[in-house]
């Protein structure tokens, strides 16, 4: 049986929360995620897996610093020296859009890492290509530039794109399993894009058209034995129950607040020809991210209403805290600032978002005009405005319709 590790979206260099470490210099949300790189890298080694398929995006963009290079290049060299083999795919964040450019990865293939080879285009690699028995079916990122250069398209034709290299791939993926593939070896497919059917982070379905996507019916294709994805960072199986698994890890730390709720995983693929066996790796110790929200209606107990919102200080420590209040701007001297960043004085990150709500006008029906309505009319309209309780509005009614006749007929009732 073989035993694949899959994991993709390191983004390494996120570092936009937080501090630096005093001692390495690094900032510390980058220590994060490269925690999660070393308990991948760590369990590769500690269980002798036969291969390690990484799905795309090192970093956040083609120009990472040398230091995060540096980094990263340490957790690949261990790989390496270990003598397991390592296929690091291109993502979208790793290319440059302009053709030509050198991408985030191709520094191990310039230097030719042993046991390290970098996948920037399509790729059939055969078992003996590979020296594994397993051969690979590689579908890294292709920048837009790179499309319509390789398929003739002019600016004007630009939301041909995507359709084409569809139509494209399949028909490269259906050769390669029919002419190239040999049918008693366990045939992987990587893929650093979209899938139709998937689910980014935060539960946003993926758009057909926002970019290259997939159909579900070449990733499930039963001559595949597993599919290593990457780019969506919401770890799923679009293929649960059956056979080939079509797995995206999801990234290795949460990056934003759209994945607060996500825990974060790499996967063990235990692969046979025709069955295959996946084990979810969940990685400890992944930073919190707590988002929380409150909408204020009235003064009283408003700072009582918002500390009810906000977790125990237990979940607060070392968290990045997000707390959004919602309110009406009158109420703005009933949020004590210093006493929140005080309660959230533990968290690794505090966010303090306040939104003040503008109350909307109210219209007039559409057959009425202002110089058509009583002055009782206008005041009870001014009093719905500013949201004044329906009891104190027959009062105040009743008040001016006393002083108003008093104005009129002189006589004080």
């Amino acid at each position: 049986m073989f035993k694949l590790l899959h994991f993709a979206d390191a983004h390494i260099d996120m570092a936009n929360y937080g501090r630096h470490d005093p001692q390495s210099g690094l900032p510390l949300r980058v220590m994060d995620f490269l925690k999660s790189l070393d308990t991948i890298v760590d369990t590769a080694i500690e269980e002798k897996v036969d291969l390690v398929i990484f799905a795309g995006d090192a970093y956040k963009d083609r120009t990472p610093a040398p230091t995060y290079q540096r980094e990263w290049g340490r957790r690949v060299m261990r790989l390496s020296r270990a003598g397991i083999p390592t296929l690091l795919l291109v993502g979208n964040h790793d290319l440059s859009p302009a053709l030509g450019r050198a991408h985030a990865l191709e520094n191990f293939d310039t230097l030719e890492v042993p046991n390290v080879r970098v996948l920037d285009r399509p790729a059939f690699l055969s078992s003996a290509e590979l020296g594994l028995p397993v051969q690979v079916i590689a579908l890294p990122w292709v920048s837009r530039s790179g499309l319509m250069a390789s398929l003739n398209l002019s600016g004007s034709e630009t939301g041909a794109i995507y359709e084409r290299l569809g139509e494209r791939l399949i028909k490269l993926v259906d050769g390669w399993l029919n002419e190239r593939a040999e049918p008693n070896i366990p045939t992987i497919m990587t893929a650093h894009c979209s899938v139709q059917g998937a689910i980014y982070g935060g539960e946003r379905t993926v758009m057909l058209g926002s970019d290259l996507v997939l159909p579900g019916s070449l990733v499930k294709d039963p001559r595949l034995d597993y599919v290593a994805l990457g780019h969506i960072h919401k770890p799923q199986d679009l293929n649960e129950g059956s056979h080939p698994p079509v797995i995206y890890p999801g990234s290795i730390e949460r990056v934003d607040f759209g994945e607060a709720k996500d825990d974060k995983f790499f996967v063990i693929a235990h692969i046979e020809r025709g069955r295959t066996q996946v084990e979810w790796r969940q990685l400890k110790g992944v930073r919190r991210f707590l988002d929380c929200f409150v909408r204020l209606e009235k003064a009283e107990a408003a700072m009582q209403k918002i500390r009810k919102a906000l977790p125990e200080a237990e979940e607060i420590k070392d968290s990045i805290l997000r707390l959004i209040i919602e309110y009406p701007r009158d109420l703005e001297t009933t949020i004590d600032e210093a006493a929140l960043r005080e309660i959230a004085a533990e968290s690794f990150e505090f966010h303090l978002v306040k939104r003040p709500q503008v109350q909307g006008r109210i219209r007039l029906p559409g057959d009425q005009a202002i110089g058509s309505l009583g002055a009782l009319d206008l005041l009870d309209l001014y009093w719905k405005a500013n949201n004044t309780e329906n009891a104190d509005r027959e009062t105040l009614g009743a008040l001016a319709a006393k002083i108003i006749n008093q104005f009129h007929t002189g006589v004080d009732e």
